[in-house]
């Protein structure tokens, strides 16, 4: 799960990490308001659910009320686009507006998992104010990175080693160390994947202070947090992936023309690059879960249909917990309701298998059972084609 970058920098101070003072508006008199609060020349950045703001047109320095208004006319109802957003882009909905802050120096600095190793990794960087990528790419060397072992935590040593390495020394590099150890606490008391500061800056006036932050929460432990849900801005997220979340479903919206529905995340992959293989493009990848109902299956299959994008869908399911014969009763359901023509292909295999596929031959649909994965892939591929 997602939040805005003025929602991340609510709560790394509420941590102790320094961050500029900033006040987020919903129109361009309240940017304006909030731009003579901050003295006139501010920055004004528009909150979307992605990097790449500032390439965009997204984050500028204003110098008087009025410029920053005028900004904001221009912000409100744009649709950035980023290498992040994709080609479609996102809608402004909101603003940071903050204080204008003169830097010395820019670090880059996060704490993410690493799924090597299952474990929380520190990366710092003295290339701040850059994708981390392009820095990996140009200078690897100044990367550096520290494996945090789940049992000791992150400790006062191992962050002024990060520190040192940056570049800092005296009060700064104390400054540092607190910082990072308050930021791996983020981590842990939040449920956070993701921690990201970039910049990390140095001011001239020699204060450490968090110029942009991004904080992505894992979304298996929202249970343990009744706020997330109230944080989460949904105009910034695909209509199809709000509904999935109602029932359950793990979807995400791809730029292909084949549906897909699976149970399993990792079938779900599998299928991705099989589809990919035989020269498909998947339109979504779409997990019904492991023990999904009959019902579910049938939501699923309405969500797939509700993207205009999709010609053709294909079903790949192993009956282990969940039965074939359910699957089918679930497909024909909804493909009935909404009265599909879209060729379909299914994959089966498991408990009730030939049920299932009795029932779906017998069912009027433009089906076909594909033999194993490959053959189901090579099949909904060539019917689109022709």
């Amino acid at each position: 799960m997602n939040i805005h970058e003025y929602q991340a920098k609510e709560i790394l101070s509420t941590f102790g990490i320094p961050v500029p003072r900033g006040r987020v508006a919903l129109t361009a008199d309240q940017v304006e308001r909030a731009a003579k609060e901050m003295g006139g020349r501010c920055v004004v950045k528009a909150q979307i659910y992605a990097g790449g703001r500032g390439k965009a047109g997204g984050v500028k320095l204003v110098h008087h009320p009025e410029q920053a208004q005028d900004l904001a006319k221009e912000l409100f109802g744009k649709t950035l686009v980023t290498p992040q957003t994709g080609p479609e882009g996102l809608k402004v909905r909101r603003i940071l507006v903050e204080e204008a802050v003169d830097i010395a120096r820019e670090f880059y600095l996060s704490i993410t998992l690493d799924r090597g190793t299952s474990r929380y990794i520190l990366i710092a960087s003295a290339e701040g104010g850059m994708e981390i990528e392009e820095v990996a790419t140009r200078s690897p060397e100044k990367i550096h990175t520290l494996t945090i072992d789940p049992f000791t935590g992150l400790r006062s040593f191992q962050a002024r080693h990060i520190a040192l390495q940056l570049g800092l020394s005296g009060s700064v590099c104390e400054d540092c160390v607190s910082l990072i150890l308050n930021l791996y606490r983020v981590c842990l008391e939040k449920d956070c994947a993701l921690v990201e500061i970039n910049p990390l800056v140095v001011t001239r006036a020699g204060w450490l202070m968090a110029m942009d932050a991004k904080i992505t929460f894992d979304d298996n432990a929202i249970f343990r947090h009744r706020e997330y849900p109230d944080m989460m801005d949904y105009s910034q997220l695909d209509p199809l992936e709000i509904n999935a979340g109602k029932y359950d479903l793990a979807y995400i919206k791809l730029t292909g023309t084949i549906g897909c529905l699976v149970n399993g995340a990792g079938l779900a992959m599998a299928t991705l690059d099989v589809l990919k293989e035989f020269g498909g493009e998947p339109a979504n990848f779409l997990d019904v879960g492991g023990g999904a109902t009959r019902e579910k299956v049938a939501e699923a299959f309405k969500i797939i249909l509700q993207d205009s994008d999709v010609k053709g869908i294909f079903v790949n399911i192993f009956g282990g917990i969940m039965r074939c014969d359910v699957i089918a009763h679930g497909i024909i359901e909804a493909a009935s309701e909404v009265n599909c023509t879209l060729p379909i292909v299914v994959r089966m295999d498991g408990s009730q298998v030939e049920e299932g596929k009795r029932l779906l031959t017998e069912s009027g649909l433009n089906v076909q059972c594909g033999d194993n994965l490959g053959d189901a892939a090579a099949r909904i591929v060539k019917m689109l084609a022709g």
